[in-house]
């Protein structure tokens, strides 16, 4: 009876790789329809590839984790989503529109372009792949605690861990974003119903939502407030701050920007994606349920698999593992395949200017399996709370905003130099708050901390180099002049 878990979640991983190989049919997968789909998109792909940033193993176990092991904190997570909707209906057009007229693939481009420099899309590159790594790592704890949840600690977690690599990089390899975007619909019908399923069973078995606060208020008194492990009203609001502004700064998300026919899709998506955020309350009641079915868990990634496994049958575990399986499928495919594309396009391409298209996909795909060895190492030798795993990403994309916001909407403002040190200065800020294990300073999130360095090193390095830039500029633009002894432009 107990592999009948494992059966449904394997099964829901091939209808997956089913619609991967249905959805590349009769397609030519160059590395424009592998990594942005040939720009066709409509509405609801792109609305479901950007709500995968939603849903994903973060909010399925990490969000309801979080509401186990820390309580009132937990809360940002609801808010930081509607700051960064709001956002993304000024936003996301004008980076649209500039990506469409130069067939731009992938976020350092975006960078590229705005000041004809690969030196500053590589930096892009460099660290939006490092961004990646904890995020994926946080994929891919979610999908191995899932497969050994299935099997009901049979399998190590080494084990379910390197099965969830081996899923993940090749679905990636053989999908492109064409299947990320089909099984983005099955996922979210899937997670959709599990998530209010699992919200309102749970917390009925404690005696309902009344009963499950009361009892846990009274159990933890203040656990249910602001300011849980240093984490108060200034914490709160920075990191609302740093993840709104962050959330389309993921090269993953920034990229699926580029996947939609027209700019229209971004502002109907920004009316409609809010909704999406009342379902976290179900996640969390799921986590404040786990706290009186399965007290004293030492992992509170946990504590949603715990929690379903000491309630539901075999068969229902099942089905609550393999949409949970998708929630790390569609991301985790994202995310890989992004940064494929930036090494390949962004590091190699410039280092082999001969290079075919047909080999920078190849280069793509191989860093796909080296990016996903890479995590799997990282993943088995850490107990990181999935959503400090995602913190961690945020800190370092979120370092991009300063530029990419002068860039949209006062582009004199900003300059190379400037664009170049104020992300070096955040990115350098980040690593060490990291190294030095402050992840709260002065009741601040680290990161935002970081992110205002970032901005005013921006601002003050653009401001000394205005007239610099504009010789650049002056010097790009001027006419060739041509040597008359030689006939060669000079």
């Amino acid at each position: 009876m107990t592999s009948v878990p494992l059966v449904i979640i394997a099964l829901s991983i091939a209808v997956a790789f089913v619609l991967a190989l249905w959805s590349r049919a009769h397609k030519r997968m160059d590395l424009e329809q592998w990594a942005v789909a040939g720009r066709g998109f409509g509405a609801l792909f792109v609305f479901l590839l950007l709500a995968g940033e939603i849903y994903t193993t973060f909010t399925f176990l990490g969000g309801s984790g979080w509401a186990y092991g820390t309580g009132g904190p937990a809360a940002y997570i609801l808010a930081y989503g509607a700051v960064a909707y709001v956002l993304s209906y000024f936003l996301l057009p004008p980076i649209w529109r500039y990506a469409k007229e130069r067939n731009l693939l992938s976020q350092p481009d975006f960078f590229t372009a705005q000041f004809d420099s690969r030196f500053l899309g590589a930096l892009v590159a460099v660290v939006g792949v490092i961004a990646l790594v904890p995020y994926l790592q946080s994929q891919m704890t979610g999908l191995g605690l899932i497969v050994q949840m299935a099997s009901y600690g049979r399998l190590p977690e080494a084990w379910a861990i390197a099965i969830a690599m081996l899923v993940l990089a090749l679905y990636v390899t053989l999908s492109g974003v064409h299947g990320t975007a089909w099984t983005a619909v099955l996922k979210d019908l899937a997670i959709l119903a599990v998530v209010v399923a699992v919200g309102i069973l749970l917390p009925a078995r404690v005696g309902g939502l009344h009963a499950m606060f009361t009892s846990i208020a009274h159990l933890r008194p203040g656990f249910l407030q602001l300011g849980a492990k240093g984490m108060g009203v200034l914490w709160f609001i920075s990191t609302v701050a740093l993840t709104g502004l962050g959330f389309y700064m993921w090269p993953h998300a920034f990229g699926a920007v580029y996947t939609a026919k027209h700019e229209r899709v971004f502002r109907r998506n920004a009316t409609f994606l809010p909704l999406y955020q009342l379902i976290l309350l179900f996640v969390f009641f799921a986590g404040f349920a786990a706290i009186l079915i399965v007290p004293g868990l030492k992992n509170s990634n946990l504590a949603l698999l715990a929690a379903v496994q000491h309630v539901f049958p075999a068969w229902a575990v099942g089905v609550i593992g393999g949409a949970g399986v998708l929630t790390a499928m569609v991301p985790g495919s994202l995310m890989l395949m992004t940064a494929g594309t930036l090494v390949a396009e962004n590091l190699y391409r410039p280092l082999r200017p001969s290079a075919t298209s047909a080999e920078i996909q190849t280069v793509a795909r191989v860093v796909v399996w080296m990016v996903a060895a890479i995590t799997f190492l990282f993943s088995i030798h850490s107990n990181a709370a999935i959503v400090a795993l995602l913190l961690m990403g945020y800190n370092f994309v979120t370092q991009f905003f300063p530029t990419v916001f002068l860039c949209v909407w006062r582009r004199a403002w900003v300059t190379l130099p400037g664009a170049v040190c104020g992300i070096l200065a955040g990115v350098l800020l980040v690593a060490y708050f990291a190294l030095t294990d402050h992840a709260i300073v002065a009741g601040l999130n680290s990161g935002f901390l970081a992110l205002v360095a970032n901005f005013l090193v921006t601002l003050v390095v653009s401001a000394a180099t205005r007239s610099w830039e504009a010789r650049r500029e002056g010097q790009r633009n001027a006419p060739a002049q041509t040597d008359p002894a030689s006939g060669f432009e000079v």
